[in-house]
């Protein structure tokens, strides 16, 4: 029997823009979804934009009952900046303010505790065109944003994220074209990092002063890196992807520090960012109170077997190669190995490196396509899913067994999600959602998550 403790959180998470719907309806101020989908539609899956997405602006209340149906007992969402505040600053959405206090309050009243993240990759289109994360002042409205999130619903929220999965933003956005503003600089990437991470520390400290009962944190997707050997070329190359995957985030977040070996590489190719010691000290001393992880694939990496171009933009990858694993195990609709062996890593690393923080899965999921072929007496038998659920638990189980301080374990998703470029290309979900008449049904994995929360475990 794989067992939990009983206060243990079982759940699901999703964001603001994968479910809610309605992008230009109720006063939403656009953002860079919106924005990118209206400049480059042919980008996105079956050219589907962000506002095909699952209707939970209307349907929160019947949501919420099915959220209770497949046994949560926790569900992490995230606000739209762009609702609250249709242009990132000033004049504020009293629609927005309703929506989001009925969703908190229905959650509870259903014994269902929020965790609600203020950042899932959703930059106001109006902030951006001032730059973004590159812009120092959209730190100063983040900054404001997030007191005003803690002011209006600290009484119903006492789980808070900063941001979810800042490395992407940074990366996808800066260096690899693959979210929006689609740029190749090294230089505007690790400003953006810089400034992610002092907003967060920021809001942090805005939290602190304003409830002394809840507790902030951040989402990262942790990736630990495998060396392909022993051989020291290609430790070396793992110990470097982890400091730029992993490391970037994660120490700032719960050390308050940056590693000394990132600072020497980033100075070594001049991409220092601009920063005061004030912003530093800032970072030091507002730390998060426990952590998200996100887990989903490992890394593979090994000793370049190339020079790099001296001339091409910097990317990590000037220092390490990717590399497969003969024989690994793979999600083929999503392309990513299955290795539930590194939610186990993950769990040590914590309690060994990062004080032993209390922390928490807050993704872990399966994308699958075509998923009606698994359809049976009307309903989706996804056995697959079941099976990398339980696979994944039962290392976590082994680490919290070890002493590492794990609080939950939250599935991506809920209800099959919009899903960036992928649109519904690979459904995730608890729950089918089915587009033309947008009627939900439990799926398979569904009915044994709710037998998984209610006994704590697992035969």
């Amino acid at each position: 029997m794989v067992k939990f403790p009983k206060s243990f959180f079982f759940g699901s998470a999703t964001s603001a823009t994968q479910c809610e719907g309605a992008h230009t309806a109720y006063d939403k101020g656009a953002d860079i979804w919106d924005l990118w989908y209206e400049q480059e539609p042919f980008k996105f899956h079956d050219e589907i934009g962000p506002g095909t997405t699952s209707t939970f602006y209307e349907h929160y209340q019947s949501d919420i009952q099915l959220l209770k149906a497949t046994g949560h007992n926790s569900f992490r969402t995230s606000i739209s900046w762009s609702r609250l505040f249709p242009k990132g600053y000033g004049e504020i959405n009293e629609d927005a303010v309703r929506f989001y206090k009925d969703v908190f309050q229905e959650l509870k009243a259903n014994g269902i505790e929020p965790f609600v993240n203020l950042y899932h990759f959703d930059m106001p289109a109006a902030l951006q065109e001032i730059g973004g994360w590159e812009n120092r002042q959209v730190v100063a409205y983040y900054q404001a944003y997030a007191k005003t999130c803690f002011t209006l619903f600290h009484e119903e929220v006492k789980h808070w994220f900063t941001f979810n999965e800042p490395i992407v933003h940074v990366e996808c956005g800066y260096l690899s074209c693959y979210h929006y503003p689609c740029k190749v600089d090294p230089k505007a990437a690790v400003q953006v990092a810089y400034h992610t991470a002092l907003a967060s520390a920021l809001a942090i400290r805005e939290y602190h002063k304003i409830d002394k009962e809840g507790k902030i944190g951040i989402v990262l997707n942790l990736t630990p890196a495998y060396p392909r050997s022993d051989h020291p070329a290609d430790v070396k190359a793992a110990i470097i992807a982890e400091l730029f995957a992993n490391k970037s985030f994660l120490d700032p977040s719960v050390k308050g520090e940056y590693d000394p070996m990132l600072v020497e590489i980033i100075r070594k190719h001049d991409l220092m960012p601009t920063y005061t010691q004030e912003d530093l000290q800032v970072i030091k001393e507002n730390r998060v109170d426990f952590l998200g992880v996100n887990y989903y694939q490992p890394v593979r990496v090994c000793a370049k077997a190339n020079m790099p171009n001296p001339d091409a933009p910097f990317t990590p990858e000037y220092y390490f190669d990717h590399y497969e694993m003969p024989g690994r195990k793979m999600n083929p609709y999503r392309g990513w190995e299955i290795y539930p062996k590194g939610i186990y890593d993950i769990a040590i690393n914590i309690r060994d490196n990062y004080g032993n923080i209390e922390w928490m899965i807050t993704e872990n999921g399966m994308g699958v396509e075509n998923e009606e072929r698994f359809r049976k007496d009307g309903r989706i038998k996804d056995d697959y899913r079941i099976a990398f659920f339980k696979d994944h638990l039962t290392w976590l189980a082994k680490g919290i067994k070890e002493g590492s301080h794990c609080i939950g374990y939250h599935v991506w998703t809920f209800i099959d999600c919009w899903s960036w470029l992928n649109a519904y290309k690979n459904r995730y979900g608890l729950v089918e959602l089915n587009l033309a008449t947008q009627e939900r049904i439990i799926k398979k994995s569904g009915r044994w998550f709710k037998e998984l929360a209610e006994h704590h475990g697992f035969e």
